[in-house]
């Protein structure tokens, strides 16, 4: 019989785990002060204008900041790829964005946008908090969040909308058909009116309507349609989505990663439901939270996981995918079927039986 034994892992081993964590928490802090500070568009203009990158000293010119800061931050952005440089000279070499990065970090219009990300998980709701409750285990709700981090939640929204329309819902069967005959449409949890606004401009003929149940935000939606010049045509409420009632019937209902923060999805199933005509759409745009020891530890994963530390304060946690598959089922929803349209982002639907 043949005994299979396992060494266990070196201190060395081990440290090529923690090492670069290290790292990765050094490029995030550079991001985010480089986003903040106006580093990165500063950059991003540079090279839209002129064709070349600048050296921190011009950079520095540029934004009125310290010439010795800006070397050793763009130094920094370098080692993490975030930048290309010619030269190794701390204070003389020429620096540029790498490419794509101007749209990853600074396009919020661009499906691969993941520059508000970096903003959120910066904001004291992500992890000061939690770290300040952690004996306690003292809830929030979104009425007591900032408006920074409501704003910046927004921001990190804007791409899962910016992928889910058109593209997302043209995926889903029989669905485009309908909203250019002209339909109503709801976005439940649709926060400051991002996705209202992408609605509205992309379907026209339809009819728009949001609700959400914070007031702070509902007020920025508002704000929103009004400097879109849609306030007149698109209309919010104010309602927790476990209580919503509207008068009248919709074709389509959406819920863009939100549905896993219902205290009740049952109750929102229900109210989805009820306000749905027959043969009309429900659907989730949401994040594909890992059932896996393999999933959790990719990088999609891991981001994930730090989601979590606020969704955890607010009582919740994010889903895995087939979860929202379960939940249509057992509310009598029909033609259920999803798709990934980005490793963090994937979309389910179903319909009313018509």
């Amino acid at each position: 019989m043949t005994t299979i034994t396992h060494t266990p892992p070196t201190v060395q081993e081990q440290a090529g785990i923690v090492l670069p964590h290290l790292a990765g928490y050094v490029a995030h802090r550079g991001v985010a002060i480089g986003l903040r500070s106006g580093l990165l568009a500063a950059l991003a203009d540079a090279e839209s204008g002129s064709g070349t990158g600048l050296t921190p000293g011009a950079l520095a010119d540029r934004l009125g900041l310290d010439p010795f800061y800006v070397a050793v931050w763009c130094r920094a952005m370098f080692a993490a790829g975030i930048c290309e440089r010619d030269g190794t000279d701390l204070t003389e070499s020429t620096y540029r964005l790498a490419p794509h990065m101007a749209t990853l970090l600074l396009d919020d219009t661009s499906p691969a946008y993941v520059g508000g990300t970096f903003r959120v998980l910066e904001q004291p709701e992500m992890f000061d908090r939690f770290e300040a409750n952690l004996a306690t285990g003292e809830r929030l709700w979104w009425d007591e969040c900032s408006p920074d981090f409501i704003t910046g939640v927004s921001g990190t929204g804007s791409p899962f909308y910016t992928r889910l329309v058109p593209g997302g819902l043209q995926q889903v069967p029989g669905l485009e058909a309908a909203l250019t005959a002209g339909a109503r449409i709801l976005d439940t949890a649709c926060g400051t009116g991002r996705g209202l606004v992408r609605l509205a401009t992309t379907y026209p003929d339809c009819t728009v309507e949001g609700a959400d149940g914070d007031a702070h935000s509902i007020a920025s939606a508002r704000q929103l349609l009004r400097d879109s010049g849609l306030g007149e045509r698109v209309s919010v409420h104010v309602s927790p989505l476990e209580e919503l009632r509207l008068p009248g019937r919709f074709t389509l209902i959406t819920n863009n990663i939100s549905m896993h923060e219902c205290r009740d999805a049952d109750a929102v199933a229900d109210r989805v439901w009820d306000l749905l005509k027959p043969g009309g759409w429900f659907v989730i745009s949401d994040f594909p939270f890992p059932d896996t020891d393999d999933g959790l530890r990719s990088v999609p994963g891991r981001v994930m996981t730090g989601i979590q530390f606020f969704e955890a304060q607010i009582d919740d946690q994010l889903l895995p995918r087939s979860a929202y598959d379960d939940l249509l089922r057992r509310h009598g929803f029909t033609g259920i079927g999803w798709f990934s349209l980005t490793p963090m982002h994937a979309v389910t639907y179903g319909r009313r039986p018509a």
